[in-house]
């Protein structure tokens, strides 16, 4: 049995100022935007029409937006910044 992963990643639908969307984590049931200063905290329940993504589309998204893979294990816990 695997153990789930600590931070689950999701994808928001594309917008005009987003077409590929905007990157999400949750964890520990915090949400979290990958912004231009890092992981920006949101609230706690799943934008609508968001979609859950794997570790490795999570990457995938990153490299085509540009943005460096290890800030995908920089996802803040909750409590801390």
């Amino acid at each position: 049995m695997t153990r789930p992963e600590v931070v689950r990643f999701l994808r928001t639908e594309a917008t005009m100022a987003f077409p590929e969307g905007r990157l999400l984590a949750l964890r520990e049931g915090q949400l979290h935007v990958l912004a231009p200063d890092g992981w920006t905290r949101l609230r706690t329940t799943r934008p609508r029409g968001s979609t859950w993504l794997t570790r490795e589309e999570a990457e995938d998204w990153c490299e085509r937006e540009g943005w460096p893979l290890h800030l995908l294990n920089e996802v803040p816990r909750p409590g801390r910044v």
